[in-house]
């Protein structure tokens, strides 16, 4: 089992930068794919970006492409959204997700097992 905990959220500015963390505990991220999902008000929820367990393959929905990075630093255990060029359209709750050995369907939210808390994202316009 892992336990997953984000931080980093808050109210911006549009234009401005966030980096948000995923902390994990119970287990190595090493087996793990790793993804973040949000969630806006009356929305779905939706992928952002990901990183597959092996090879480490990156992937981003399209809205984010150019602006948001995802990366792990798997000896921290944590794993990183670098969100740049913030828009007010960006304004969710950011979830952090787990997929044990995960290569394929690093985008479906229906793959992954363990689900973070959530993180505010608030960018005023």
């Amino acid at each position: 089992q892992v336990q997953l905990v984000e931080s980093g959220g808050g109210l911006v500015q549009a234009g401005d930068s966030l980096r948000l963390s995923c902390a994990a505990s119970g287990r190595t991220l090493s087996n793990y794919a790793m993804a973040w999902f949000r969630q806006a008000p009356v929305k779905e929820r939706e992928f952002v970006a990901g990183i597959s367990w092996s090879p480490p393959s990156t992937y981003y929905a399209g809205s984010v492409k150019g602006r948001f990075t995802i990366s792990r630093e798997n000896a921290k255990r944590t794993v990183y959204l670098q969100m740049n060029s913030l828009n007010p359209e960006d304004t969710a709750v950011y979830y952090c997700a787990a997929q044990f050995r995960g290569t394929y369907g690093v985008t479906d939210l229906n793959k992954y097992a363990h689900w973070g808390q959530g993180t505010q994202v608030t960018v005023s316009s």
